[in-house]
């Protein structure tokens, strides 16, 4: 049974660190993987991808200096490295993975195949 666990989530003030993590088990082999988020009222969007074989990784505009991606392959843990959280970043964080080798760059969330349950970010003074 594949499964894809958040955590780290919670309640930040704007300008305040936060780390995601997720875990990823039961899946023999992934190429891409990657955090996307949805706010209230808006679609899903890629936040940032990885590709687990060469480590390249792809950032959405929004994000770009202030969001880390990085995996541990041992561990089969991706981690989403928060800082100078802005309100506008409020949403439900999902980790998703998939198995095309190219997916890493598109990062669209909808070529990705598993899919964790999500955390709640929210940034608010």
């Amino acid at each position: 049974q594949v499964q894809l666990v958040e955590s780290g989530g919670g309640l930040v003030q704007p300008g305040e660190s936060l780390r995601l993590s997720c875990v990823v088990s039961g899946l023999d082999f992934y190429y891409a993987i990657g955090w996307f988020r949805q706010a209230p009222g808006k679609e899903r969007e890629g936040v940032s991808c990885i590709s687990t074989s060469t480590g390249m990784t792809k950032y959405a505009d929004s994000v770009k200096g202030r969001f880390t991606i990085s995996r541990d392959n041992a561990k089969n843990t991706i981690y989403l490295q928060m800082k100078n959280v802005k309100p506008e970043d409020t949403a439900v964080y999902y980790c998703a993975a998939d198995r095309g080798p190219t997916y890493w760059d598109s990062c669209q969330n909808y070529e990705y195949t598993y899919w964790g349950q999500g955390t709640q970010v929210t940034v608010s003074s």
